[in-house]
């Protein structure tokens, strides 16, 4: 099974816009994975897809042997075998519940991926198993509180990371369930963009998106969308004055710094400015409303604060004119022309 989706580096953040390949991702499950993972992952790619001019991911689902896998929840899912040689960017190994299947112990097929120059995400008990079997200090990895506890019991030898996610190298451990939401964000993120990654998390419904150092929630760690209260507050600022976006110097008097510590913020945080960001995020909102609501292209430009040149800027950035990513989309859908025009844009910019 596989999902419609930069270069192949693996290094750093890029911007998923025209001409890029798609990110290839794997997803490795083994019998009664975790529903709630596998929605956590596949979801936000998903909808990354949806909301940007050029769809940034691509997924194929695989297994051991390949052909139906089942969830605990019932649900079954068509896969693909493991690749003798992967060519995936990163791979997701999702948990099943049990941290001693012996299926979620693919040291071998990590190497494999890792020998690529993949990203590899082990979730809950797949980081749990891995912890076990490879790692020589457990506090460079961090897996879900109740397994650690485990771990703990058992060995006596684990001293307990209890952040939501912990990166050595190319491999990041994660404690899974809801918090995968979070890392599969923080992917989205570096491979598109920090506004791209605010809107699926919007459309989520999703807050606030989690740091890999905060803690997993039992903690009564309070979590924030950056790590950085400034930058947090000034981010909600800008999405909630959208429509007429306020000038970088009144926010900053909002917040009571200086323009350059905001700058500072967003760079060191983000890798942007505040103008890109706030941008961006403009602008990924129009390409959601372009794609996914009838509204004529001059209104789409209105209701995110672009009074004019909308779609100038629009090429641009995404490479492609609002009009004709909408009609590309129309097609290969596989409309009926009369469908196609059931929706016109009267108004183009």
């Amino acid at each position: 099974m596989t999902g419609s989706a930069p270069d192949r580096g693996h290094s750093g953040s890029r911007s998923a816009r025209a001409g890029d390949t798609p990110w290839q991702v794997d997803i490795l499950l083994a019998e009664g994975f975790v529903l709630t993972e596998f929605s956590a992952v596949v979801e936000p790619l998903r909808l990354a897809n949806r909301v940007l001019a050029q769809p940034p991911f691509s997924w194929t689902l695989r297994s051991a042997n390949g052909g139906t896998v089942g969830c605990r929840a019932g649900a079954t899912v068509q896969t693909e075998k493991f690749a003798v040689r992967p060519q995936a960017d990163c791979v997701f190994v999702l948990g099943n519940s049990d941290p001693d299947c012996a299926a979620l112990s693919l040291g071998p097929l990590i190497s494999n991926y890792r020998g690529r120059g993949a990203k590899i995400y082990l979730l809950a008990e797949a980081a749990s198993r891995y912890i076990r079997d490879h790692a020589r200090d457990g506090r460079q990895h961090t897996t879900h509180w109740e397994n650690a506890t485990l771990l703990r019991e058992r060995s006596g030898l684990f001293d307990a990371n209890f952040a939501l996610a912990s990166e050595d190298g190319q491999v990041v451990t994660c404690a899974g369930m809801g918090a995968t939401v979070d890392i599969v964000l923080a992917m989205i993120g570096q491979v598109t963009s920090a506004a791209a990654q605010m809107t699926v998390a919007n459309i989520l419904l999703h807050e606030k998106v989690r740091d890999y150092g905060s803690l997993q929630p039992f903690s009564g760690v309070k979590p924030t969308i950056t790590g950085d209260a400034d930058l947090d507050q000034a981010i909600r600022i800008m999405q909630d004055h959208v429509e007429e976006p306020l000038p970088i110097g009144e926010i900053v008097d909002h917040l009571g710094i200086s323009t350059r510590s905001l700058e500072r913020k967003f760079k060191t945080f983000l890798g942007t400015t505040p103008n890109g960001f706030y941008r961006e995020m403009r602008l990924s909102k129009a390409n959601n409303l372009l794609l996914n609501t009838t509204l004529s292209v001059r209104e789409i430009g209105l209701a995110c604060g672009f009074s004019n040149g909308f779609s100038t800027l629009y090429k641009a950035f995404f490479g492609v004119t609002p009009l004709n990513l909408r009609k590309s989309r129309r097609d290969s859908a596989g409309l009926r022309p009369s469908e196609r025009h059931a929706s016109p844009d009267p108004r183009p910019e």
